[in-house]
């Protein structure tokens, strides 16, 4: 019960981030957008596009209550597991990334002072680590698969 908490309060987070960038709040929104050498911005995200990725880490937040039992609500088993699965699969494509500008095998760095901050918006994890990843696997796993006492 209390991962579901913690793994809900970690998509709510990010969600609002995304959420409050669809309806214009502008912060953290330019660093958090890798860059080209030149400058230019590797992406250029709609306020639509903020809003669907808002809405979907939401959603994931709320599997994972519905999971732990936190949210009384039955799902059929097949749903609890394919979903159970596919959001840590999003986070390890997300992860491996576009072999470029993001994820762990990135070959252009971040260039900028500023940017160079928040390079950790473009991987999953603090300096590319992949132990708070795996953490977060594990974790995501025994939320799954629950042992009985």
């Amino acid at each position: 019960m209390i991962l579901g908490a913690i793994l809900f309060s970690i998509f709510l987070v990010l969600s609002l981030l995304h959420i409050s960038w669809a309806l214009g709040n502008s912060w953290g929104f330019e660093a958090s957008i890798p860059t080209k050498e030149s400058g230019e911005p590797v992406l250029h995200p709609k306020k639509i596009d903020s809003l669907v990725v808002g809405i979907g880490l939401l959603l994931f937040g709320i599997f994972y209550l519905i999971k732990s039992g936190i949210i009384g609500f039955d799902l059929p088993g097949w749903v609890l597991s394919t979903v159970g699965w596919l959001i840590p699969i999003i986070f390890l494509m997300r992860s491996i990334g576009d072999f470029r500008y993001v994820g762990f095998f990135k070959k252009n760095q971040i260039h900028s002072v500023r940017k160079a901050r928040f390079g950790i918006l473009f991987s999953p994890l603090p300096g590319d680590k992949p132990t708070w990843y795996h953490a977060g696997i594990v974790i995501t796993y025994h939320l799954m698969n629950p042992t009985k006492p």
